[in-house]
């Protein structure tokens, strides 16, 4: 199974996901996992990259695109992959479409994660005083939270659409979004 977590930054998709590949063994394809390991390995694409993400500015789709399509092996000889901050544009969530087609896949289903603006502005306060995220500090996420809004909260029709969008309350403890969704992947089968 493909499966996308989709929420605005801080919404928990990566808490659930790395929940999935404990669970169900899945690989996650977080891109901002893999970016910030690109930076940490002082790669030319590290480099590329970092200044990007510290403003907040989102990365082209052209770089996140070949860092997705390099991890998809993986991904298909374990069963699926949670991609976990991507697609972020309709441009991305086409050509996504597009690549697993080529490789006779297709995303299975997407789930929203719910929550409020305010309650992800005290998470993210509280994420970048215990963690010093770069990307995590309020300026950043400020623009972070404005480029969701603005370009990837426009992706829920496409995959609604297309019948594969679940929303689940990103609120709750992290158990009760945890058996959200659960159910909604069950279902799915």
């Amino acid at each position: 199974m493909n499966l996308i977590l989709f929420g605005p930054p801080a919404a928990g998709k990566g808490t659930q996901a790395k929940r999935l590949v404990e669970t169900r063994q899945m690989v996650q394809l977080s891109t901002g996992d893999m970016l910030r390991a690109a930076i940490a390995s002082g790669s030319d694409l590290g480099k590329r990259v970092e200044g990007i993400m510290q403003r907040g500015d989102l990365v082209s789709d052209e770089i996140v695109i070949e860092l997705i399509e390099s991890r998809l092996p993986e991904a298909e000889a374990a069963g699926g992959a949670i991609f976990d901050g991507f697609p972020r544009t309709l441009a991305q969530a086409e050509a996504l479409d597009v690549m697993l087609k080529g490789r006779g896949r297709q995303i299975d289903l997407v789930i929203r994660l719910k929550v409020d603006d305010e309650a992800l502005k005290q998470r993210i306060a509280g994420r970048f005083a215990e963690s010093g995220r770069p990307d995590d500090n309020p300026e950043s996420f400020g623009v972070r939270l404005g480029a969701y809004n603005a370009q990837t909260a426009p992706l829920l029709p496409y995959y609604r659409g297309q019948g594969k969008l679940v929303e689940v309350d990103g609120m709750g403890a992290i158990d009760a979004v945890a058996a959200g969704i659960d159910a909604a992947m069950d279902a799915a089968r």
